[in-house]
């Protein structure tokens, strides 16, 4: 047979793949909640692309704004847009909690773990659920203020309309990309190439970092094409995301992924070598200080090459200092069990955002705490939703030295769960943020631990009577550096006489949107005079606060550095000048909606003072 029919053949099957590829892609009409491309002729087989925005907000961790509001809340993510494409501060956005590296230089902040892989940058999330699952061929983000904070998409095997949840979930990286400084705040439709995935979704996660952004990033709507039969691989390489081939195939080669700890922790038949080269040379400590800069998966891969590099990466030295937030949608019970060895003098452990949609569940955490607990300095648990009272009567009894307990948006913990914290007397950090913490547990932890200097408290809508707390916070809390009251409803000039007159070692308040504190009663100028260490404070959508108050803190806060007196109408740009020159360590100054700082102002201000971020929204 003449060599042309074959090449004709291939020719065909190429055109016939194009044909079907411009099909699918062909114009189609408005954008409706689905669309379908219809011929009058007879049906053509190609799939039916269905366009959704998301349905509902099913997980977060953190807003800007109220547990009892729309105003800035993640829920504002599901439906239709309600601001794109118009630029600027709206209300019906969603908003993150922070933006910028304003919190990593304050009294509060914490240190870092260390051996997170660099390639994970994530700082807050959302989870969005959509009508239909489909096999994702685009993700558009509209971002209405400050764009650029997403740094990941990833999409997820479980259905969360299903009545039968899978025996097992997976997550999938559509899309990653380090943090980018964008130029300009203004609205934009965010449409990365996303990697296609074997599997149909409805379940959207999006990861945040703000650390770049000079202002709260805002987005508006999330937008999923995609179809209900699996596509053939596109012929455009780019959709292809290289850096995730490779780790696939490391991971495959290797056996290394974190979903298969167990496999790799368990391995105890190892290759005889005669010799294990110039390791055998190197003292024990200097082989421990080289593989201390390894992350937890590549000390898994090294634990396979031979007994003494086995010995080294099992040694429980090397984890002293454990992070399994970054590889949290792999971490289960198997995970947890054989770490158990490993982890027997480990002091710091992050093990927030794991553990969801039954990954890890009471038992096995408890199992883990049982063996691994008595050493535990720190302990990270934000948004873990696997969290119950047992969970926190296992922490109080068998972590006799903790200091530092982050339950941030742990949501699913009963109120009278929080009374077992009292027990642990040593506590010096705790962050009980969006948590569901009553009045009488709280009293109680205030109480017995007396060594607390970092607590943070923000939108507890569940405590009735703040100045009450308050009072306790001043008579039992002497120690205290840092206080989170965000979104606290109730406080009144009473309870911060009380705090201000016992916590006199604060360096950091945030007062923000607590609506019940007037300037008229003296209390910002009594914590001005009370408070010469304060550092940073906030007191965010306080319409009363004035040039007396400004003034008093020019006079007696010298190591203010952050102060935000966002949307008040009573402040002149005289007194902010005479805050300006009085305190040299002044860093950021929000006067978004201040009605008496128009841009003209900001601008002769940033002239004068340009160590100083000078921020001032806007909206169109």
């Amino acid at each position: 047979m003449s060599p042309v029919f074959p090449m004709l053949t291939v020719l065909s099957m190429f055109y016939y793949m194009c044909l079907r590829r411009r099909a699918r892609t062909a114009t189609r009409g408005e954008m409706n909640s689905r669309r379908a491309i219809e011929s009058n002729t007879r049906a053509l087989p190609i799939n039916v692309e269905i366009v959704q925005y998301a349905k509902e907000v099913l997980d977060f961790s953190s807003h800007y704004g109220s547990e009892n509001s729309m105003s800035y809340t993640m829920w504002n993510l599901a439906g239709i847009p309600n601001v794109y494409p118009s630029s600027g501060d709206f209300t019906q956005t969603a908003v993150f909690r922070t933006y910028g590296t304003w919190w990593d230089r304050c009294p509060s902040a914490r240190l870092p773990f260390k051996r997170t892989p660099s390639t994970f940058c994530s700082q807050d999330y959302v989870e969005l659920a959509f009508e239909e699952p489909v096999y994702p061929t685009a993700v558009h983000i509209l971002e209405t203020y400050h764009p650029g904070a997403v740094v990941r998409i990833l999409a997820c095997s479980a259905n969360p309309y299903s009545q039968n949840p899978p025996a097992e979930v997976r997550w999938e990286v559509l899309w990653s990309e380090a943090p980018t400084k964008v130029n300009g705040p203004q609205a934009r439709q965010f449409t990365p190439c996303i990697k296609q995935i074997n599997f149909p979704t409805n379940l959207i996660r999006l990861e945040v970092n703000s650390s770049l952004l000079d202002y709260y990033t805002e987005l508006d709507a999330v937008v999923l094409h995609g179809v209900k039969e699996r596509p053939v691989l596109s012929l455009k390489t780019s959709m292809i995301d290289m850096n995730d081939i490779d780790e696939d195939e490391d991971e495959e080669k290797y056996g290394c992924g974190m979903d298969t700890l167990n496999k790799q922790f368990s391995i105890v038949t190892l290759r005889e070598w005669p010799t294990n080269g110039y390791f055998d040379k190197l003292p024990y400590e200097l082989i421990q200080l080289i593989l201390s800069h390894l992350t937890v998966p590549d000390l898994c891969r090294l634990a396979q090459t031979c007994k003494l590099l086995y010995q080294h990466c099992c040694d429980p030295l090397q984890y002293i200092h454990l992070s399994l937030q970054p590889y949290w949608a792999r971490i289960n019970d198997t995970s947890l069990e054989y770490l158990q060895s490993r982890c027997t003098l480990i002091q710091w452990l992050n093990l927030s955002w794991t553990g969801n949609r039954g990954a890890i569940s009471v038992s096995g955490f408890s199992r883990f705490l049982k063996v691994c607990g008595s050493e535990l300095v720190r302990l990270e648990l934000s948004c873990g939703h696997f969290l119950n009272e047992t969970c926190l009567e296992v922490i109080t009894e068998m972590c006799p030295n903790l200091q530092e307990l982050n339950l941030s948006s742990c949501d699913k913990i009963p109120p009278q769960a929080f009374n077992h914290i009292a027990k642990v007397g040593s506590l010096k950090r705790l962050i009980l943020y969006r948590t569901k913490v009553e009045q009488t547990a709280l009293l109680s932890i205030l109480n017995f631990c007396s060594e607390l200097q970092h607590l943070s408290l923000g939108s507890c809508v569940m405590i009735e009577d703040y100045d009450l707390i308050a009072s306790m916070m001043g008579a039992k809390c002497k120690k205290l550096r840092s206080l989170d009251l965000w979104r606290c409803k109730n406080i009144t000039e009473s309870g911060i006489a009380e705090l201000a007159s016992g916590c006199q070692l604060l360096e950091e308040l945030d007062l923000g949107w607590c609506p019940t504190l007037q300037s008229s009663t003296g209390c910002f100028t009594n914590l001005a005079r009370k408070l010469p260490n304060l550092q940073k404070l906030f007191l965010t959508a306080n319409r009363s606060v004035c040039d007396t108050d400004i003034e008093e803190l020019a006079a007696n806060c010298m190591h203010l550095r952050q102060l935000d007196i966002l949307g008040t109408r009573m402040v002149s740009p005289a007194s902010l000048r005479k805050l300006l020159e009085s305190c040299k360590d002044l860093s950021l100054l929000d006067v978004s909606f201040c009605s008496q700082i128009d841009n003209r102002v900001v601008l002769e201000l940033n002239a004068n003072f340009p160590n100083v971020f000078i921020k001032k929204s806007f909206t169109q």
